[in-house]
């Protein structure tokens, strides 16, 4: 037990240092990616509609590019892919672009008129059949205790 212990506290340690005397240069990384993969990305999305920016099949490959450029960078400077760097990447790059988009990534639109209709329709419906047959008792009184 006492072994497995000393093992894990090895890896543990072993885990903490290892970053940093890896072969990346995590400010000259995330800098490439701001140069080359954001330029690209920013190029890309201009030439798209606001409108469409939470289209997935409109931004998909877009979106994509961006990724495996993140990646690519990564590998050739001997960096660790996905990392902290990246994550805070794709967040902000989340913040600015995708804010006003679904979780599921589909645009919102309104249901169309043959599936709204009776929704709004019938309860407006039932309401004033209520209405009258309410009004119609009460004036009809003989009879009722």
């Amino acid at each position: 037990m006492a072994a497995l212990l000393r093992a894990g506290l090895l890896l543990w340690m072993a885990a903490q240092v290892f970053p940093t005397v890896s072969g990346c240069n995590r400010g000259y990384y995330e800098r490439a990616i701001n140069d080359f993969c954001l330029a690209k990305f920013k190029l890309d999305m201009g030439g798209l509609d606001r409108g469409l920016y939470c289209s997935w099949t409109d931004t998909m490959e877009i979106y994509e590019g961006l990724t495996n450029c993140t990646y690519q960078v990564a590998l050739r400077m001997d960096c660790f892919w996905p990392n902290q760097i990246v994550d805070r990447f794709f967040m902000s790059i989340h913040r600015i672009y995708f804010h006003d988009c679904a979780v599921t990534g589909r645009l919102l639109q309104e249901p169309p008129n043959s599936i709204l209709a009776p929704f709004i329709g019938v309860p407006v419906l039932v309401t004033l059949i209520m209405t009258a047959l309410v009004v119609w008792r009460s004036k009809r009184t003989e009879g009722v205790l």
